[in-house]
C-alpha cells in the first residue's frame, strides 16, 4: 500500500474564482437606488400638499391629541366635510392629516369693526373708527352655522352687516342729526338691525350690545360745530348778564313745568287705577251673580225633583188605597162575614152577657138574623 500523500494547501493570496453570472441577468447598479428616492420624494410633496394647505392649521393637522379650551367647543371636517361630532373642552383624540379640527367660542366676545366711511344724506363723508359687537353663539346652533356660513361667520353678519347698516343709517339722515341729535340712538338701531337679520337667517347668533363710538367729521365742520357751540354758550351768558337773574327764571320756569307733567302724570296713575279697581269690581259682581244664578237654578231643579217625587208617592199611595177599597168591597160577601163573625168570637176567651150565654154561639137564628141584616145593608147601600 503506497503511503497517504497530503494535498497541497491553497495560498492565502490568492481570490476566489469567480462564478459566471448567467445571460441575460445584469448586475446591481444605481438604478434601483434613484427609483426609491423618486417614490420617497413623490410621497414627500403629497405630504407637504396635504399638510401645508394653510400654515395657520399645521399644528392641527399633524396631532393626534388634541385641546378644547374652554368657553369653546371642537368642531372637525374630514376631506372638506363638516362632521356633527361636537366636542366639550377638554382633550380629545383625532386621525391626523385626514380630520382638522377648529375650536369655536361660544362664550362672550367683542367683535371690533374698524375704519366704516359713509356718506350723509348731504353728502358729506364721515367716518366710524371702531364699533364693538358683543355677540355669542350658541352651542346647540354651532353644527348649522358652521355648516351655512362657515368659521368665519361673523364676517358676515358682523363685520359686513355693520357697514351695511351704518351706511343704511347714515344716507337717510343729515350730518346733525347722525353726529348730535340722533347719535345717542345709533347703538339701539344697529342691535335691533343685526339682531333682526341673525333671528332670521341665523338664529344661533345673539346679539348682546353695540358699542358706537363718536364718528370722525371733516375738520372744516367740525370747526364750525364747535364755534357754533362756542357763540350759543356765549350767548347765554350775555343773556343772563344783561336780565340779572334770568337764569333763575327760566329754572324756576322748567321746574314749574315738571311739576306740571309729575301731577298730570299722578293724574293719569290714579285715573288707571280707578279704572282698574272698577273693572276688577264689576268682574267681581259678574262673578258673584253668576254664582247666585247658579245656586237659584240648582234650588229650582232640586224643587223640581221634590215635588215630582212627592207627586209620584202620593199617586202611589192612591191607587194603593183605591185597589185596597176595591178588593174590601168584594170581600164583603156573606161567608166571608160569616167567617170572620165566627173569628172574632172564637177569639174572645170570655163572653159575658144574656142568660143564655152557653147556647149563643150555637144559635143558628142569631147568626141568620145576623148575616140577613147585613146582605140587607149591603143591598140598600149598592142600590143608593
Amino acid at each position: 500500500m503506497d503511503p497517504p500523500q497530503e494535498r497541497p494547501e491553497a495560498p492565502l493570496s490568492e481570490t476566489p474564482p469567480v462564478r459566471p453570472q448567467a445571460a441575460g441577468r445584469a448586475a446591481p447598479a444605481g438604478g434601483d437606488f434613484s427609483a426609491i428616492i423618486t417614490v420617497f420624494f413623490f410621497f414627500v410633496v403629497i405630504f407637504f400638499f396635504v399638510a401645508f394647505q394653510s400654515s395657520s392649521t399645521l399644528s392641527n393637522n399633524l396631532t393626534i391629541l388634541h385641546q378644547v379650551p374652554e368657553g369653546h367647543v371642537g368642531v372637525y371636517w374630514r376631506g372638506g366635510a363638516l362632521l356633527k361630532t361636537i366636542t366639550e373642552p377638554g382633550f380629545h383624540l383625532k386621525m391626523p392629516l385626514i380630520t382638522q379640527f377648529e375650536p369655536i367660542q361660544v362664550t362672550l366676545q367683542t367683535d371690533q369693526v374698524r375704519d366704516i366711511p359713509c356718506g350723509t344724506k348731504g353728502g358729506v363723508m364721515i367716518n366710524f373708527e371702531k364699533i364693538e359687537v358683543v355677540n355669542r353663539l350658541h352651542k346647540d346652533y354651532v353644527y348649522e352655522t358652521l355648516l351655512n356660513y362657515g368659521v368665519q361667520y361673523d364676517y358676515t353678519w358682523i363685520y359686513d352687516k355693520i357697514h351695511h347698516e351704518i351706511n343704511q343709517f347714515c344716507s337717510a339722515h343729515s350730518l346733525q342729526q347722525v353726529y348730535i341729535d340722533m347719535f345717542d340712538q345709533i347703538d339701539e338701531k344697529m342691535k335691533d338691525a343685526l339682531q333682526g337679520d341673525c333671528t332670521r337667517y341665523a338664529p344661533g347668533i345673539e346679539i348682546i350690545s353695540v358699542r358706537v363710538t363718536k364718528p370722525t367729521i371733516p375738520e372744516i365742520i367740525r370747526h364750525n360745530f364747535e364755534q357754533m357751540e362756542h357763540e350759543r354758550t356765549n350767548h347765554l351768558k350775555n343773556i343772563d348778564s344783561c336780565y340779572g337773574g334770568w337764569s333763575t327764571v327760566l329754572i324756576s320756569i322748567e321746574k314749574q313745568k315738571v311739576a306740571e307733567k309729575e301731577a298730570e302724570t299722578r293724574k293719569k296713575m290714579a285715573i288707571t287705577e280707578a279704572e282698574k279697581n272698577a273693572h276688577v269690581s264689576k268682574i267681581l259682581m259678574q262673578q258673584k251673580l253668576m254664582e247666585k244664578d247658579s245656586a237659584r237654578m240648582q234650588e229650582e231643579i232640586e224643587n223640581q225633583m221634590y215635588l215630582a217625587r212627592e207627586k209620584s208617592l202620593a199617586d202611589a199611595n192612591f191607587y194603593r188605597l183605591t185597589k185596597e177599597a176595591e178588593a174590601n168591597k168584594l170581600k164583603l160577601t156573606p161567608e166571608y162575614l160569616e167567617l170572620r163573625f165566627i173569628e172574632s168570637i172564637a177569639n174572645n176567651s170570655k163572653i159575658f152577657f144574656g142568660n143564655k150565654v152557653p147556647n149563643m154561639v150555637f144559635d143558628q137564628r142569631l147568626l141568620g138574623n145576623f148575616l140577613r141584616s147585613v146582605a140587607k145593608r149591603g143591598d140598600a147601600e149598592a142600590e143608593f
